[in-house]
């Protein structure tokens, strides 16, 4: 998954620094107030490219003395300040640009629509070639899980895809709602227009910055496996002869492949120390073969009288 999501945002990484430059130039050249939204745009979009391929390489650490558990929970924290940096460099710029211009708006010539048209074309199509791979990429993993697009995508613990996805999804908006407010400058002559397509985009932004935290704080504060993987470590648990009832199971995601498990198990009675402890090697063993992201696993020997019977929900 990291190949894979390493590949996505290096597409939107180079589609974004070229794209962010051209805006940037036909902004204040034309003095399109969409423009220059798009050039904050895909400069946070560039910048959070940058983190987000920084934190796969942090999260590939191996646990030390400080971190027990690995350092997978970089992906999660990076992607946190990205959608943050969509909201103060993105979003809050666009707002702030369309107001200011609707307060003060001014003239453009008919020669001042060319530049704005011409790259804001040629972003069109290199966003929308990023947001291809993006989706590619998330499509093929959702296939691997078994799982359907969308589905997939709420429940995906690999925020960098997402996160990838999500602002190339809003690159290929943005782009599409600066045209169309450029279009109605020049059909109306009101530059208003213009300026209003800047506060869209920088509510698409606000609303794309807020989803991905959303997400991505659960992730930090730490969300269970998958439904069908905690079904496939009960089901491995059960089918061992000496292990009469999962009493609990918990579960924490420690990163995108990465799984911390605990389970309280009521064994059958008469088992000898040797026969408990060749037990708990053959769970260990099934466990991480029916579910390889399960990196740590803990058992422990308890009566189902002792604790009430939880369903898994998570660490």
């Amino acid at each position: 998954m990291a190949a894979e999501s390493r590949t996505t945002v290096l597409a939107a990484l180079f589609a974004n620094a070229v794209i962010a430059v051209a805006k940037l130039i036909g902004g204040l050249i034309s003095g399109s107030s969409a423009m220059l939204a798009e050039a904050a745009h895909s400069m946070a979009d560039t910048t959070n490219q940058g983190l987000l391929l920084m934190s796969i390489s942090l999260g590939k650490r191996k646990p030390d003395e400080r971190h027990p558990f690995g350092y997978g929970k970089e992906r999660f924290f990076w992607a946190f300040i990205a959608a943050v940096f969509i909201f103060v460099a993105g979003s809050a710029f666009s707002l702030y640009e369309g107001v200011r211009a609707i307060g003060a708006p001014h003239g453009e010539g008919e020669a001042g629509f060319a530049i704005p048209y011409a790259v804001l074309g040629v972003a069109l199509v290199l966003e929308a070639i990023a947001l291809w791979v993006a989706y590619r990429g998330v499509r093929r993993e959702a296939a691997r899980r078994r799982r359907r697009f969308f589905s997939f995508l709420r429940v995906t613990r690999d925020p960098t895809a997402k996160t990838a996805l999500f602002e190339d999804a809003a690159a290929v908006a943005g782009v599409m709602v600066a045209l169309v407010g450029v279009g109605l400058h020049q059909l109306t002559g009101d530059p208003r227009w213009d300026a209003g397509a800047s506060i869209v985009i920088g509510v698409i932004l606000a609303i794309v910055a807020f989803v991905l935290a959303r997400d991505t704080k659960a992730l930090l504060l730490g969300e269970p496996a998958f439904p069908e993987e905690r079904e496939l470590l009960r089901e491995c648990m059960l089918s061992e002869d000496g292990v009469e009832h999962v009493v609990e199971l918990l579960t924490m995601a420690m990163g995108p492949e990465s799984l911390l498990v605990t389970a309280r198990l009521d064994l059958r009675e008469g088992l000898d120390e040797d026969a408990i402890e060749a037990l708990a090697h053959s769970i260990d063993r099934r466990c991480r073969e029916a579910v390889p992201a399960v990196k740590e696993l803990f058992l422990d020997p308890t009566s189902r009288d002792e604790i009430p019977i939880q369903d898994d929900g998570g660490l």
